[in-house]
């Protein structure tokens, strides 16, 4: 896990004058699931939004998979997306369009593959997620622990070296909750995953699924490591926030 696939530094964002990061450090190594924990407005979606590039720092710098992002306009980060998945906290999967046609939504984006290619790929991401024979389906007509699988599912369907996950047991009662926990923890184990961010408030969800925690106070990272040191930290505000989180 020598190579970086993620590396931020002194990275500072601000909005309406309100700053979220302040001069933010981090490096996760590929093959890394790391967990992202903090409080509600901590920063943490703005940390998986500026690694995608959807958003810019105000100051510092940002390399993802090799490539430095800060000074990229949207054009050119159009290569690299296609290397990295999103999985938006609401699923954030397009009203008027199908199952189907949501996830072959990247593959007619960004690949030039036939129609019979593009129908064997979604049908194996889906597959992958659990989900068969829901092609036409609408996401009106699905239930929220669906709709997480299927935008999952889009998130693979280009094969990503990354994937970033934003709040993905959020809103879920606890059994769908689960079986989304189960499901990503059987993506890296099967290795269709090679590197991840999770930012959750999951307490155990993240302590299942990483093999990295990082706890963001203040607008920096508190402390990171692996899940048991994590939880066996002694400094006061990682303690204190890990306490308010199991007592929510």
């Amino acid at each position: 896990m020598g190579e970086v696939a993620v590396r931020l530094d002194g990275v500072w964002k601000s909005f309406d004058g309100q700053v979220v990061l302040r001069g933010l450090d981090l490096e996760v190594p590929r093959g890394t699931t790391l967990a992202v924990m903090g409080a509600s407005g901590s920063g943490k979606t703005v940390l998986l939004r500026l690694t995608a590039g959807l958003i810019k720092p105000d100051q510092g710098r940002i390399e993802v998979l090799g490539v430095e992002t800060t000074p990229l306009r949207e054009e050119a980060l159009l290569p690299l997306r296609r290397r990295m998945g999103f999985v938006f906290q609401g699923a954030a999967l397009f009203d008027s369009l199908t199952v189907y046609e949501n996830v072959a939504y990247p593959l007619r984006e960004h690949t030039q593959l036939a129609e019979p290619e593009v129908a064997d790929r979604v049908h194996a991401k889906l597959a992958l997620v659990g989900l068969r024979d829901i092609d036409r389906k609408l996401p009106a007509e699905l239930s929220g622990g669906m709709k997480k699988r299927v935008g999952i599912a889009r998130a693979l369907a280009l094969d990503p070296e990354l994937v970033l996950y934003d709040e993905p047991t959020a809103g879920l009662d606890p059994t769908n909750a689960r079986l989304i926990t189960e499901l990503i923890e059987g993506l890296r184990a099967q290795g269709v995953t090679e590197t991840s961010m999770i930012v959750t408030h999951d307490l155990e969800f993240a302590r299942v699924i990483s093999d990295r925690m990082a706890i963001l106070i203040g607008g920096r990272i508190a402390q990171i490591g692996p899940p048991a040191e994590i939880f066996a930290s002694r400094q006061h505000d990682v303690q204190a926030f890990l306490a308010g989180q199991l007592s929510a």
